[in-house]
This record gives C-alpha cells, sequence and structure tokens, in this order.
C-alpha cells in the first residue's frame, strides 16, 4: 500500500464512520417517496426540505436514510448500485410492491439461502426483493 496513505491511517484512527443516507436522482421525489415510506414503513420527514427534495428517514434513525432529489433528465439505464429489502414472504412482497406502483422485471433468482426478485421503483430504478430461507 502507498505509504503516504500508510501515515495519513494513522491520523485517520478512531474515526466512526457510518452510511447515513443514499441519495436517488428522479424526476418526481415526492412520488417516490411516498412509494419506499410506504414500502419500509418508514416516515416521510423534512430532513431535506423543498420542490427539489424529499427524504424518507433520517440520518439520524436505526436504518440509512433515502433522499430523493430532482434531476431534470429520466433514468435511461441499469442502475449500478441497489437496493435489497429483505421481506418475510416473496409473493406477498411483490405484491405489495405492484400494489404501491413499482413493476417486476421478469428477474428472478433461486439461491440455496434464499429467492431474489428484480423488481423497479415507479420511476424504474433497480432494486431486489429478498426472502432468505431460515
Amino acid at each position: 500500500m502507498n505509504s503516504a496513505i500508510n501515515a495519513d491511517r494513522g491520523n485517520l484512527e478512531g474515526m466512526a464512520n457510518r452510511l447515513t443516507g443514499i441519495t436517488i436522482d428522479c424526476r418526481e421525489p415526492t412520488r417516490l417517496a411516498s412509494f419506499w415510506s410506504s414500502l419500509l414503513n418508514t416516515p416521510i420527514t423534512s430532513e431535506h426540505d423543498g420542490p427539489d427534495w424529499a427524504t424518507v428517514g433520517s440520518r439520524h434513525g436505526q436504518q440509512p436514510r433515502l433522499t430523493f432529489q430532482r434531476v431534470p433528465e429520466a433514468k435511461t439505464t441499469k442502475v449500478r448500485i441497489h437496493l435489497d429489502i429483505q421481506v418475510d414472504d416473496i409473493d406477498a412482497g411483490q405484491r405489495q410492491v405492484k400494489e404501491l406502483g413499482g413493476t417486476w422485471s421478469g428477474e428472478r433468482h433461486d439461491y440455496d439461502e434464499g429467492v431474489v426478485l428484480v423488481m423497479r421503483d415507479p420511476e424504474g430504478h433497480e432494486f431486489c426483493i429478498v426472502q432468505h430461507f431460515a
């Protein structure tokens, strides 16, 4: 490893870093906040306020907050980072996503440890619902 990086590391010991939020670019922040708030059973908050922002959860909460930021361009390709949402029942989870305005991509993965469905929120952002076996 680079000696400059190692030297700097000594100055960073004891830092408490933690993931507090994920920001998602979108066309309709309020609509997506409503979808994710319902899916995660987490309240919409005013940590980012204004017409171009909406937030689900809090940076002070147990889970990272989701912040939706209005951008002018529409989503055009597959996202490189996505959220995994654990569900107790994969079929019920899929129904809930659809009832909230999301869609199923048609992609399903069956593993020894569980099942994964690739879903899309109302603006087409991919995320996975996951049912773990035991």
